[in-house]
């Protein structure tokens, strides 16, 4: 994160009002944010083409505000790319100062900015998180493509903090493949929840 950019404009790749469709908020109305960057490259992401934050010109905060406001949502969901490689610190005063709650999926790879009402972690293995983001997540979600997923996942698990609720959720693209062995392994082992990316399935954003 550039400490020097106030924030005032973001690579904006996309934005929309829809349904949550993963983790402990699955179901819930709210407003997405997608930053563009992200140096992580994990090679299933399905958001590549958020990657490269030049590809995305830079959107006035008060622009992506307006474009909020005109929905009828109260909570905002800002993810990736990885977001936390820009300054939301000035994004997430005016929203929170208008009463909004705010939702960031991060791989916690990049220092904290913004104020936030829930944090969802999603630790990857080619850029591990901070450790700020163990003591501060309010959901861990490991994704799950192949049996070795499952020990990265167990070593997050081991760091989180106490209130954390943690989630294990198959990768789409090998989804028909995996999914038995998320479901034996969360059987086993019953600290861990099972998320689905549920608007794939309902065929929404």
């Amino acid at each position: 994160m550039n400490e020097m950019d106030p924030g005032t404009s973001l690579p904006l790749v996309e934005s929309f009002y829809t349904v949550q469709g993963e983790g402990h908020h699955t179901g819930k109305p709210a407003y997405f944010i997608r930053i563009g960057g992200c140096d992580v490259g994990c090679s299933w992401c399905d958001t590549k083409f958020s990657w490269d934050s030049s590809l995305h010109p830079k959107t006035d905060v008060q622009e992506i505000i307006r474009r909020i406001k005109e929905t009828p949502a109260d909570s905002v969901v800002v993810t990736g790319g990885e977001p936390m490689m820009f300054n939301l610190d000035h994004f997430c005063q005016i929203m929170k100062d208008d009463g909004y709650k705010l939702f960031l999926e991060t791989s916690g790879a990049y220092p904290l900015s913004g104020d936030w009402d829930w944090i969802c972690l999603s630790p990857k293995i080619e850029a591990p998180p901070l450790r700020t983001y163990y003591e501060i997540a309010s959901e861990l979600k490991v994704i799950i493509q192949t049996r070795v997923d499952f020990v990265w996942a167990e070593k997050n698990m081991e760091q989180i903090n106490a209130e954390c609720l943690c989630f294990l959720q198959p990768e789409w693209s090998q989804y028909d493949k995996i999914i038995p062995e998320v479901v034996a392994y969360v059987k086993s082992h019953p600290k861990w929840m099972i998320s689905l990316q549920a608007h794939k399935f309902m065929h929404i954003p």
